[in-house]
């Protein structure tokens, strides 16, 4: 392990922590939203947003896929010694995936749940070169009519809202920006 992986971690974690999950937890529950993450500081190529994620949701107990691109040495090291989280290679196991959209497909490759645990579904975070509130039509529950958001694609996700209660949540991450998009949002080409 690197002297870098004892870095990068809250300056402050009880304040930190809990300012992170109530904003993850708010863009969960308002679909479109996009809100600032940034008290992380992870190896590349991981975003300050994507970190503070990981730093909040992940624990000893939380296999993480690392998608190519994203899987290296110093990442992995940070991981290990900020969260405990185990890495595995087999993107069926993981509660949560970090990497780019094109990096993580075929998203079939993941787990939806089952109609018993729809909650044992993974969990993925898209590394985004641009995130904005315009481009795909969202509507469902946790927005007022319609809000609109950047997607690279927008078919995947209609496709994963028709599976509900299956489906994968995913958080979207560019910089210090986060929007998340679960499994009951409906998407559409705007």
């Amino acid at each position: 392990m690197t002297p870098d992986a004892l870095t990068g971690g809250f300056a402050h974690p009880p304040q930190d922590s809990a300012r992170a999950f109530r904003a993850l937890l708010t863009v969960l529950s308002r679909p479109g939203k996009i809100l600032t993450l940034e008290s992380a500081a992870p190896p590349a190529p991981l975003s300050p947003a994507a970190g503070t994620l990981a730093l909040t949701l992940l624990d000893g107990t939380t296999p993480v896929y690392l998608a190519p691109g994203h899987d290296g040495q110093d990442l992995r090291d940070w991981l290990a010694f900020h969260t405990g989280a185990p890495v595995v290679g087999d993107p069926a196991k993981a509660a949560f995936a970090f990497g780019t959209w094109a990096s993580l497909q075929p998203l079939t490759r993941f787990a939806i749940g089952t109609p018993d645990y729809p909650d044992s579904a993974a969990t993925l975070v898209i590394e985004m070169e641009d995130l904005r509130s315009q481009g795909a039509r969202l509507t469902g529950p946790g927005i007022k009519g319609v809000t609109f958001l950047s997607l690279t694609e927008v078919a995947p996700f209609s496709k994963n809202n028709l599976l509900f209660p299956l489906g994968y949540d995913a958080y979207l991450t560019c910089g210090t920006r986060v929007a998340a998009l679960p499994r009951s949002t409906r998407v559409e080409e705007a």
